[in-house]
């Protein structure tokens, strides 16, 4: 546990003292949010898969928040990489210290930073006017999409660090992310209901991950009417895709 809370510090540390990356990693969530709501907002509203007294922005909030997390969390993996061309990763490999820790301490640390941007959007929401309308309630709904935060920034972090181990470059690293992360934003959900694309495409829904998580957001926050899926189906996939991605993040991280 030492090991573990000693690689999240250091990830805590670097994060807070890059203060540019905080600003840059939110500044496209943020603009979606804003502008691509407001935007469309009038337009979309007279929509029939929207519910009657819900704006475009409340709709499109669980999405964006899940985007700022998904951009944060797959991209801490470039860490790995960086530690690795300075010399860092070597002095931790050649220490008497489990690679799964390592892993862990990572994961956890790229976690949390993805909660922070999350939390950060979800307040910036808020400020716009996004409420809790779901059966849950105020308090409740927000430790349940808290709990999908996590879950998110768990498993996609777990993602970044099985693919860095596998990379030796951080421009090789941040192709193959690019390639991953814009279709599953937007086959997730976020932006539109399932339900509005061709049979052929909503497959490939059911299959991105990020579906259930933003979808798991929604339905704390708006209640059931909104959601795609009921959310114990979206909690039980997360938690399955977060397990698998650790395993699977822990043992290429352990053949590097």
């Amino acid at each position: 546990m030492n090991d573990i809370y000693t690689i999240w510090l250091r990830e805590m540390i670097r994060y807070v003292r890059a203060r540019s990356r905080i600003i840059t990693s939110l500044a496209m969530p943020i603009l979606w949010l804003a502008l691509l709501g407001t935007a469309l907002g009038s337009m979309m509203e007279k929509s029939p898969f929207l519910p009657p007294g819900m704006n475009y922005v409340q709709y499109i909030a669980p999405g964006i928040i899940g985007m700022a997390i998904l951009f944060t969390s797959i991209f801490s993996g470039i860490s790995i990489i960086f530690d690795r061309e300075f010399g860092f990763l070597k002095e931790i490999l050649v220490a008497p210290v489990s690679r799964v820790s390592i892993v862990l301490g990572k994961a956890l640390g790229g976690t949390t930073t993805a909660m922070i941007q999350g939390l950060i959007m979800f307040a910036f929401a808020i400020i716009l006017g996004i409420k809790f309308n779901s059966e849950f309630g105020t308090s409740l709904g927000f430790i349940i999409s808290v709990l999908f935060m996590f879950l998110i920034g768990l498993s996609f972090v777990s993602l970044g660090i099985a693919i860095a181990s596998k990379i030796e470059s951080m421009e090789g690293f941040q192709a193959i992310m690019s390639f991953l992360i814009m279709p599953m934003f937007f086959l997730s959900g976020a932006l539109y209901p399932i339900e509005v694309l061709p049979d052929w495409l909503r497959v490939l829904t059911y299959i991105d991950p990020l579906t259930y998580g933003v979808d798991g957001i929604r339905y704390a926050i708006q209640g059931a009417e909104v959601a795609q899926f009921p959310i114990l189906l979206d909690f039980g996939v997360l938690v399955l895709f977060s397990v698998i991605m650790v395993l699977v993040g822990s043992y290429l991280f352990k053949k590097s």
